[in-house]
């Protein structure tokens, strides 16, 4: 009877044991941050997305735990020639995550040595189709355009590239020595041009300023000679209506502003006037007098 008894307990553990172990087969919980992959008898059967989720015991099985967090791929260098013959190194950068692990793991072997072999491919043709200052200058559009052909390219491994970028170009040093040369000539040229306009300028404003200086002393002697025409006018009419006393009192006012400016000279000087002068002189005065 104890045996009996102790027989049908070990099959109830067998196959409690038994339902413990399809549970546990059964059923796997997936990480948000992964997809397994799942095999019946060798073939693709489903990819098992986060969560829990069920398989059947014994005949299906987790082949691959695919992460799908973003990857970064080590910064690799490679050399490139442009078409102006310059051998230039390239530092690249490359980040990107697993979208499809049935497309990944059944396509690709080495998926990071597969993705920087097309991204060195890539990187060597562009550039060879650009000249060297191209390459300095249009670092962007040159990025923009190995992104897109590198997504195009991993499209069917199941991989998203999130990001390729360029961090550098460096050249080799006789490339340096030889751009550095040409650098300091340019400067020298642009200093050279600097000074020549600053000299052309100079001598621009200079000769505006003779010009305008010109133009005035040439204004104030017109000005000058319209005055003087005004008091010729001025004194014919007045001889017109007066007669000879208008021309003889201009001429006495004429002859005293000459024996003032003799005058007015430095030093001693003896002045020795004529008898008619001085008559011409009294009547000048006498004239004068009248007028005032």
């Amino acid at each position: 009877m104890q045996n009996s008894i102790s027989g049908g307990n070990l099959v109830l553990l067998a196959f409690a044991a038994f339902v413990f172990l399809c549970i546990f087969l059964g059923v796997r919980i997936v990480p948000q941050s992964q997809k397994f992959v799942v095999e019946r008898f060798g073939r693709l059967l489903s990819v098992l997305g986060p969560g829990i989720n069920f398989i059947v015991p014994f005949l299906d099985r987790v082949a691959h735990k695919i992460s799908i967090l973003e990857r970064q791929l080590p910064t690799a260098n490679q050399d490139a020639i442009t078409t102006d013959n310059v051998l230039v190194k390239v530092e690249t950068s490359v980040f990107y995550r697993i979208t499809e692990p049935e497309k990944t793991v059944y396509r690709i072997r080495d998926v990071d040595a597969a993705i920087a072999t097309t991204v060195a491919g890539i990187v060597r043709s562009e550039i060879g189709k650009m000249e060297l200052d191209q390459v300095q200058s249009n670092r962007t559009e040159l990025t923009q355009k190995i992104r897109e052909q590198v997504r195009a390219m991993v499209d069917d491994w199941g991989i998203e590239v999130t990001r390729a970028e360029i961090l550098d170009v460096n050249l080799d040093e006789a490339t340096r020595a030889a751009m550095l040369q040409q650098l300091n000539a340019e400067r020298a040229r642009r200093a050279q041009v600097t000074e020549a306009e600053g000299n052309k300028r100079a001598v621009e404003l200079n000769a505006d300023a003779q010009l305008y200086a010109a133009e005035q002393g040439a204004k104030a002697r017109r000005i000058l000679a319209e005055a003087e025409a005004y008091a010729t006018v001025t004194i014919a009419a007045a001889i017109g209506d007066n007669g000879i006393e208008a021309a003889q009192y201009q001429v006495a006012l004429k002859q005293i502003e000459a024996l003032t400016a003799v005058g007015q000279g430095t030093g001693k000087q003896t002045i020795i006037v004529p008898a008619a002068a001085l008559e011409a002189f009294g009547d000048a005065f006498k004239m004068l007098r009248g007028r005032s």
